[in-house]
């Protein structure tokens, strides 16, 4: 179910994005600023356009993935051929209407192919240009191909991932892309104002290796105060317990007697009582200490019981926990439908394709699917058009392999 049309324009209503990226970062980050209204214009080499359309999740029965679908609506898709001539007179006509413009090339590409940040403030310079990449423009690893495993490696986040003494673990989502892409919209859209108040643009270098980076404050500042390097815990807390998953007649669930008021509560409301006289267990520094022996103990009673059967007396005794959900059980709550985070969109080829909803809500201007996701080149003479080109024009161009061959 999509949030219902207030007849108000949304916030970024008039806003035009040229989106030269592909994979997911740029489209995701892209994807948010045509929910909340932008104009955006989706730059796809001409063939097989961007290449998750054919190679990212489940193929449906036309020529896209749901991936690319469930990070390209409120999209239109141009075909450009950016290493052509005509290609890149066509950009630069684009770009000159242009108020940001996101792009994912390897740093330095499109700059090699006279595209880039410096020549298009000559032409634009009110534009916002911001470049996704693995490690940013500076730096002795820019030029290293960046996906989302490489960042996670390289910036510390799967040191601390798994459990101790287990292989290498990474997160089990793209936390670089999608955090990359989040950080990304907010300096663009910062740096979108500012461009409004002074009708200057700037150059906005964003990286997963960065986005990673920054996603560890909590374990970053506790190497940096305690000097020790923080190690993987599992699904456990370095600052108190217990707090992490358990394990109970028929499956785990996660709980956290976090403080030590909880941890009074926990003990008398599983008739353990004796836990409280452990010295082991006295203070939340030495249940730390002992964690192994701490999660030995509670388990012993946890197994009696059914997993939902402590969750629910928990939650009723004022303890935070919570079932492990699957991707199916997740969206099948109560919860995932109240707050619509899943609906169907039209698609010209597929029907009604499932989506994920919008992550966050707006109550004066809620987002809205506009645009189902392009078709690729779906929208190449209506955007011509936009930008003064007519027919002959448009013929023009395409006998110039523009658009592609």
């Amino acid at each position: 179910m999509q949030q219902q049309d207030t007849g108000r324009p949304l916030p970024l209503a008039g806003v035009r994005v040229l989106d030269i990226s592909q994979v997911m970062a740029g489209p995701f980050a892209c994807m948010l600023l045509g929910d909340l209204g932008a104009d955006v214009i989706k730059i796809e080499p001409p063939g097989s356009g961007d290449q998750t359309r054919g190679s990212m999740g489940f193929k449906m029965k036309g020529a896209d993935s749901l991936g690319f679908i469930n990070m390209n609506r409120n999209k239109r898709s141009v075909t450009l051929d950016l290493k052509s001539p005509a290609g890149k007179e066509v950009l630069l006509k684009l770009a000159k209407e242009a108020d940001i413009l996101i792009e994912n090339y390897r740093p330095g590409a499109l700059r090699r192919m006279g595209l880039g940040y410096d020549v298009l403030k000559e032409v634009n310079p009110r534009l916002v240009y911001t470049s996704i990449s693995g490690f940013g423009q500076t730096g002795p690893w820019a030029d290293r191909p960046g996906f989302d495993l490489m960042a996670q490696a390289m910036s510390g986040v799967m040191s601390v991932t798994g459990y101790p003494d287990s292989p290498p673990v990474k997160a089990g989502v793209p936390v670089a892309d999608i955090g990359c892409a989040l950080f990304a919209i907010y300096a663009t859209l910062s740096a979108y104002i500012g461009a409004k108040n002074t009708g200057q643009g700037q150059h906005v270098d964003a990286a997963l290796f960065d986005a990673a980076m920054a996603f560890g404050v909590w374990d970053i500042c506790d190497w940096w105060g305690t000097g020790k390097p923080p190690q993987p815990l599992g699904t456990s807390n370095k600052m108190t317990a217990p707090y992490q998953a358990m394990a109970s007649s028929d499956g785990w669930f996660v709980m956290g007697a976090n403080n030590q008021k909880l941890w009074v509560q926990l003990c008398t409301l599983m008739r353990r009582e004796e836990l409280l006289q452990d010295p082991r267990f006295s203070t939340i520094s030495l249940r730390l200490a002992n964690r192994p022996a701490l999660q030995d103990e509670l388990e012993k009673t946890f197994k009696q019981q059914t997993k939902d059967y402590w969750v629910g007396l928990l939650l009723e005794n004022g303890i935070p926990a919570g079932p492990i959900l699957s991707y199916p059980e997740a969206f099948g709550s109560e919860h995932a439908k109240a707050r619509n985070m899943r609906m169907e969109i039209d698609h010209p080829v597929e029907g009604k394709v499932p989506n994920i909803g919008f992550a966050v809500k707006l109550s004066g201007t809620p987002q809205q699917v506009r645009r189902h996701p392009p078709l690729l080149g779906e929208h190449n003479d209506e955007v011509m058009a936009e930008i003064g080109l007519d027919g002959p024009g448009i013929e023009r161009l395409r006998a110039q392999g523009a658009f592609g061959s």
